[in-house]
């Protein structure tokens, strides 16, 4: 499954009312730890098919989403469970963790 898409008008239906965990990845396509966190997200999106949703928000499109979550620096991962953050990271990570933040929230 490929990651979504993340914008203020879908945020609401696609993050807070999911029946499934959502690891929300903010991001801008300038930022270099961005680009390298991209493929391990497609990773663990395909890996957790029907069980997690992946999305993106880009953080110069999407200034409103980025503000409210206090976006400072990215990426930033935001792992929600039933419409609440449960789980952050600031950084690069490499799959390991970002697979072990996934399983703390299940």
């Amino acid at each position: 499954m490929a990651e979504l898409n993340i914008t203020a008008s879908n945020f609401e239906n696609e993050v807070l009312r999911s029946d499934k965990p959502v690891l929300v990845d903010f991001f801008a396509n300038w930022c270099g730890p961005c680009k390298m966190l991209s493929p391990v997200l497609h990773e663990i999106a395909g890996e957790y098919a029907g069980t997690l949703k992946v999305g993106k928000v880009n953080v110069d499109e999407q200034r409103e989403l980025a503000m409210q979550f206090q976006v400072s620096s990215i990426p930033m991962l935001i792992l929600f469970r039933n419409g609440k953050p449960v789980a952050k990271s600031v950084g690069f990570r490499p799959k390991a963790q970002i697979a072990a933040m996934v399983e703390s929230a299940r």
